[in-house]
């Protein structure tokens, strides 16, 4: 089993699913090979037609089913310092080097392999695979998928994300939350700066406030132990504005983003941003300027989870793993959109987070061959008798 889930891979692997790109070719030939090995599956496209979803579900079509989720979309490889072409697997010391192997194609493929072994079984209770876009940009991809489960068969009762985790148990993540903001003003010489109106200053007060929240999330936010750090976090990641010196800028942009712990709402922040710029900010600019504006562009929205350590699911993987304790993670996964529909929700893959978005990024064999024991054993548990 573990060659044809490195097969798998080899092959998921080979098509540049960066999310910028198309990932329909991968979805119809997943669809392919799961329909040659007698599993039927469902393709949904968004509006674009570029982008797909995969749904497939074996055994019988009852409540109390399980799913297996993986994203297939991957970031770039742009500037990065790869030894050989990034698209092509390699096999090297243990390691199964290439875009995605870790994050997470490695996941992606051993619920693959599995799926028609599983099919085969006896099951009292349905395996759903969920294969999704754009987590990696937009999470449109689950946000679509998640609510049309239940279409034609009842939803799935509980669900693993195979995000990187060394296969550990991971039972909580913070929700994220980033924004793309612009600020125009009213451009002119720096000579005459009261009949101008500078979108970079306006901007940069906006990052200052930004920057003060984070501070006092640090100092006096909720606190939730076992996250790394156990409080909201706020990032501004970009700046851009201005193009010489003595010309005021009239736009400036930036993006930042919100890693919440659970019961804190990102979106307050960026209220916050809002009232502070339109009550405070933007007034002397349009004093001068009458169309000065800012703009906030949501980018992506992460909900966050938080499975009860003495849950089912939780103490089931538990025992699947052969592990004896549970995690908990700062970055973002698809888990949050099952959990808010009422699926009990656990993270758990193969491969670690500090290998993804990495130039030469691997998964080890032997954690692709854990996967694929963990996935077995599972499937014992559905099966009748």
């Amino acid at each position: 089993m573990l060659e044809e889930a490195v097969t798998l891979l080899d092959r998921l692997v080979s098509f540049d699913t960066t999310s910028r790109n198309s990932n329909l070719p991968l979805i119809r030939w997943v669809e392919a090979w799961l329909a040659a090995h007698g599993v039927e599956s469902r393709v949904t496209l968004d509006a674009s037609g570029e982008k797909a979803n995969l749904h497939a579900v074996v055994g019988p079509r009852v409540a109390g089913g399980i799913a297996l989720s993986a994203h297939v979309d991957c970031v770039p490889v742009d500037g990065q310092a790869w030894l050989a072409d990034p698209f092509r697997l390699r096999r090297e010391n243990g390691r199964l080097i290439g875009r995605g192997t870790a994050d997470m194609k490695g996941f992606a493929a051993c619920a693959i392999a599995m799926l028609p072994r599983i099919a085969a079984l006896p099951l009292a209770r349905p395996v759903h695979l969920c294969l999704t876009h754009d987590e990696e940009t937009t999470a449109a991809g689950a946000r679509a998928l998640v609510p049309r489960l239940g279409e034609g068969q009842p939803p799935p009762a509980a669900c693993i994300v195979g995000e990187p985790t060394g296969m550990a148990p991971v039972i909580a993540q913070k929700g994220y939350a980033s924004w793309d903001v612009t600020v125009t003003g009213l451009s002119g010489h720096s000579s005459r700066t009261t009949d101008t109106a500078n979108a970079l200053h306006a901007a940069a007060e906006g990052v200052a406030w930004l920057s003060a929240r984070a501070r006092e999330f640090a100092a006096a936010g909720r606190r939730a132990e076992g996250f790394e750090p156990p409080w909201t976090t706020v990032h501004v990641g970009t700046f851009e504005a201005g193009t010489i010196l003595n010309i005021v800028p009239d736009r400036a942009r930036f993006m930042f983003e919100v890693r919440s712990v659970p019961g804190d709402d990102p979106q307050a922040v960026r209220e916050g941003l809002v009232a502070f710029m339109e009550g405070t900010v933007l007034p002397p600019l349009r004093a001068v300027a009458p169309d000065a504006r800012m703009s906030v562009a949501e980018r992506s929205h992460l909900p966050a989870f938080d499975l009860p350590e003495d849950a089912p699911l939780a103490l089931l993987v538990q025992r699947l793993t052969g592990r004896n304790s549970v995690a908990r993670v700062s970055y973002g996964t698809e888990a949050g959109f099952f959990h808010d529909r009422g699926i009990a929700t656990i993270v758990c893959g193969p491969g670690h987070i500090a290998q993804a978005h990495q130039p030469e990024e691997w998964v080890a064999e032997s954690q692709i061959a854990s996967c694929l024991d963990v996935l077995d054993r599972l499937a014992g548990t559905l099966a009748e008798g």
